[in-house]
Parts: structure tokens; C-alpha cells; sequence
């Protein structure tokens, strides 16, 4: 994946390949400033100490890094033709390294023969998750390896297992058969709190195990790297780099927050913005892997929308909180349950949901079959409804929520369209004379929202065949067929291509 900043700020994944990354960020890695000492002035004074610069406060996490790091690995991945493009972007290491260090690389850049290696190799970080040898780490730095090897930090080297993996939560949990391991104690990613003092461990851009220390910047972040991933990112400004992919975020208590997943950078090394799973949806998905091998997740078989300032005044909310229910699927949980279009989520089982990510989150953890209680605001007034929860199934939600919705949906997307009214390319800032179909809702497990398809868009183009209407987009698909789709949107003024591919299975 590229890992370069753009306008819409994707995140970088952290995993390392080799040292070929290393060199990307020597531009930020390698500028040190030496401190000059002061001159000294006539007359010297003594000075004392700090005992501690905060009250409270304490000058060293030894006791927390020797309670930690026994437990973060290396890992070692290899694989014949793919091991996640982001780790090794095609270029010989050699020569990144060469670029940036000249001839003090390697016998003073005298080189044999060019010899490219037949397989990909991938370096990133794990942690020990149970003394029987389960560990924990991001699913693209093992993505498509057919040789793992973990190393850990009293140099012993075994080979791994892959249990199971999970792309949406960006996760995979493995297995060594090893003795005397050091498990990492788990903590609760609920009670941390933005300001919370962390440190990230791990083995970034190749050079060892290596400790630093930053605070929680926020929760509940999503990035939306993943293809329809789960996120709810803890942030933090500890320094991670490539190689961290899959390391520890511990709190000053020695126990596991997060696993470290990305970065946010303009130039492929740390400026700050890091992202780490929260260790309850690792929990979650460890214990579904390690039992089955595979994730379920539940869904209430609806497409919502966050709710903004506006919207919120106007349905008498305090504030711009919840998840305003679009359409209801047909013969779905929230349809049994009484679910409306309209209504406004505001809590799941007794937790508030701040936005559509947190109620989604919610919801597929609690899991097929269970029974969870939601709380929705309607025409003013607070309802308690009792819904058991289905199976999420991205193609089956997507087309039934499409088909309820009627003659404005297609069946295909997962989309809610409506033609372009001039009152709508007004409100969609769109550029004079777009035509189209204004997207009025997304379904998030369909393919649409896979490609990046928003609320606000207008699709003008499907296969190169212009969109005027529903039966346009519909006769366009249906020609499409099982192949992937190029569509031409129009967002705020901007002509944007997208692919948008078929359910796999």
C-alpha cells in the first residue's frame, strides 16, 4: 500500500520489509542535532535536581519495559508471491540503502552480481499473548506467508504456525511450540483515557527491539486503510515505525492496550500519528481465531449515517451524537425488533454510541444470536427495543438493505440513490453541469463502501456508460456482471474514478 500522504489521508501499515523501508525515513531518522554545551559563564552555579518535574510523577518505566518487552517478538515472514505490498513496494533493498548511504554500505559499495531473491520477506512484531505459545500480531504482516519464524529477546528463533487471521480487524494470531515464555499481562483499553501515558514496543525498521514513550491522543479513530475494516483506533504520538506492525502499546502498569497497526505520515516515517488496536477487540478476536479459526460478527441490518449539528437541532439532540438509521433491511434483527427509517441509535447494550463506527463495532462483537437492547430517539421520544442479532453476511446485507429500500436502491452496490435535483448538486458542491445519481446512503458492509463510495457522491459514469437514472446504474451493472466496476464520481466539485469489486465467495 502506499504510505505516501494524500488528500485523504491514508494510513501507512507499519510493517517492515527487510530494511528497504528504513531508507524512506532516513530524512527524518538520521537528522540528529548535537546539543552545544553553553559557554560557561565567570561564575559557575550549582544546580539540584528535579526529583520529579510532575507531582506524582516518576523518572523511569524500567520496572514497565522489564515487565513488558520479554513478551514482544520479532517476526520473520516469507512468502512466494505476495507478503502484503506495503512491506517491500518491489525495491531491492540494497540499493534504497545504497541511495541514502553511499559506499559505506556493504564492502564500501563494491557488490557481486545482481541477484534478486525469489521470495518476499517481511519483518514486523508480535506479542506473546498465553504461556502455551499463542501470539498476537497484524494480519498484513503475515498476510500470504508460507514460512513464519519468530524470534524472541533471549535469542531463541522457532518456527510459527498461523492459527487464523482476520483482514477486517487487521489481525492473525500464531502459534510456537515453545517453553518459558513470558506472557504479556492484558489490560482494558475502556478505562484508558486520552492523556494516558504509554509506551509502544517493538522492532522498527529492523534495528532491534526498541522502546518509546508517548501519551493516548484520542480513541475511537478510524482510518479506513482496511477494506471494509473494523476500526477503533487508540492514537498515540509514541514513536512507531515500520517493523512495529503488530507490537505492544502498554500502559505505565506494564499491561497490553493495543497492538500497533499504522502510521499516519507524509513522509513514511513517524511524524507523530500512530494508531493502535484497542486490546478488547483483540481479546474478542483472539478467542473467536484461537476456538474456530475464523471471525463471526453480528448486524442489525441497517445502513445509518453519523448525526451532524444541524440534524441535531433539528431532532431536539443536545448534541451531535448517535447514528440516524437510513433504511432498515427487510427481514432483518432491526426490522423484528421495529427499527425505523429515522429513528436515532443513541445506545447498544447500555453503552453510548458516539457515531456509526462505534455502533458498529458494538454490534459485531456482541455476536450472532445474542439479544441487546437499543435505545433510539423517535419524533422526539426515547425507545427501548429488544433486537437479536444476525449474522453479518456483506452480500446478503447489502443486497437486502437495497431491495427494502425499493426503486431509489440498486441491488448490487449497497447504495441509496436519488437523480440529481439542482437543489442536491448544490448541497453536494458539485461541478457545473454534473449529471448523475446522488448518493443518499451507503450500506458500510456493501461494495460500495469497500471502494470508498460516500454519502454526498454523484455517480455520473458506471463502466464509461453515463448514469442519468436508476435504470441507468442498473442496466450498466448488470452488464458488468461478476467483474469489477470502474464508476466516475463527481465529489464536491471533483471528478474521482473508483473500482468497486464483486463479493468474493
Amino acid at each position: 500500500m502506499d504510505t505516501r500522504y494524500n488528500p485523504t489521508q491514508r494510513a501507512s501499515r507499519t510493517a517492515l520489509a527487510v530494511l528497504a523501508a528504513a531508507v524512506l525515513v532516513t530524512g527524518a531518522a538520521w537528522h540528529q542535532v548535537t546539543a552545544q554545551s553553553a559557554t560557561p559563564k565567570a561564575a559557575a552555579t550549582v544546580t539540584t535536581p528535579i526529583t520529579h518535574a510532575i507531582a506524582g510523577g516518576r523518572d523511569s518505566y524500567a520496572d514497565v519495559v522489564s515487565a513488558a518487552a520479554p513478551a514482544v517478538v520479532t517476526i520473520h515472514a516469507q512468502g512466494k508471491a505476495r507478503v502484503s505490498p506495503t512491506q517491500f513496494d518491489g525495491q531491492d533493498p540494497e540499493d534504497l540503502m545504497r541511495r541514502f548511504f553511499g559506499d559505506q554500505f556493504g564492502q564500501r559499495g563494491q557488490r557481486g552480481p545482481r541477484q534478486f531473491a525469489p521470495r518476499q520477506r517481511a519483518i514486523g512484531s508480535g506479542v506473546i499473548i498465553t504461556t502455551d505459545g499463542y501470539i498476537l500480531t497484524n494480519n498484513h504482516v503475515v498476510d500470504g506467508a508460507d514460512e513464519i519464524k519468530v524470534e524472541l529477546t533471549d535469542d531463541r528463533s522457532f518456527s510459527a504456525k498461523l492459527v487464523g487471521s482476520d483482514k477486517p480487524s487487521d489481525l492473525a494470531l500464531l502459534k510456537v511450540n515453545a517453553s518459558n515464555l513470558h506472557p504479556i499481562a492484558l489490560g482494558n483499553s475502556e478505562a484508558v483515557k486520552v492523556g494516558d501515558i504509554v509506551l509502544a514496543v517493538g522492532n522498527p525498521l529492523g534495528v532491534g527491539q526498541t522502546v518509546t514513550m508517548g501519551i493516548i491522543s484520542a480513541k475511537g479513530r478510524s482510518t479506513s486503510v482496511g477494506e471494509g475494516g473494523y476500526e477503533d483506533f487508540l492514537q498515540t504520538d509514541a514513536p512507531i515505525n515500520h517493523g512495529n506492525s503488530g507490537g505492544a502499546l502498554v500502559n505505565t502498569r506494564g499491561e497490553l492496550v493495543g497492538i500497533n497497526s499504522q502510521i499516519l505520515s507524509n513522509s513514511d516515517g513517524n511524524i507523530g500519528i500512530g494508531f493502535a488496536i484497542p486490546v478488547n477487540m483483540a481479546k474478542n478476536v483472539m478467542e473467536q481465531l484461537r476456538t474456530k479459526g475464523k471471525v463471526t460478527r453480528a448486524q442489525l441490518g441497517v445502513t445509518v449515517q453519523g448525526v451532524t449539528s444541524e440534524m441535531a437541532e433539528s431532532l431536539g439532540l443536545k448534541q451531535p451524537t448517535g447514528a440516524i438509521v437510513g433504511s432498515v433491511a427487510s427481514g432483518s434483527a432491526a426490522e423484528h425488533a421495529g427499527v425505523k427509517r429515522g429513528d436515532v441509535i443513541q445506545s447498544f447494550n447500555g453503552q453510548p454510541v458516539h457515531d456509526t463506527n462505534t455502533l458498529r463495532n458494538r454490534v459485531a462483537e456482541a455476536g450472532p444470536g445474542s439479544t441487546a437492547e437499543l435505545v433510539v430517539l423517535r419524533d422526539g421520544s426515547e425507545k427501548r427495543l429488544s433486537v437479536t442479532l444476525d449474522e453479518a453476511n456483506p452480500e446478503k446485507s447489502a443486497r437486502a438493505s437495497d431491495d427494502q429500500a425499493g426503486t431509489d436502491d440498486n441491488t448490487a452496490l449497497g447504495v441509496s440513490v436519488a437523480p440529481l435535483t439542482p437543489e442536491l448538486a448544490a448541497r453536494a458542491k458539485a461541478s457545473k453541469g454534473a449529471h448523475g445519481l446522488f448518493v443518499e446512503d451507503v450500506n458500510p458492509d456493501g461494495r460500495a463502501a469497500a471502494a470508498g463510495i460516500q454519502p454526498g457522491d454523484i455517480i455520473q459514469e458506471v463502466n464509461r456508460q453515463a448514469v442519468r437514472s436508476v435504470d441507468d446504474l442498473r442496466s450498466a451493472l448488470k452488464k458488468s456482471g461478476n467483474k469489477p466496476t470502474l464508476v466516475l464520481i463527481n465529489r464536491q466539485g471533483n471528478d474521482l474514478f473508483l473500482t468497486v469489486r464483486p463479493f468474493n465467495g
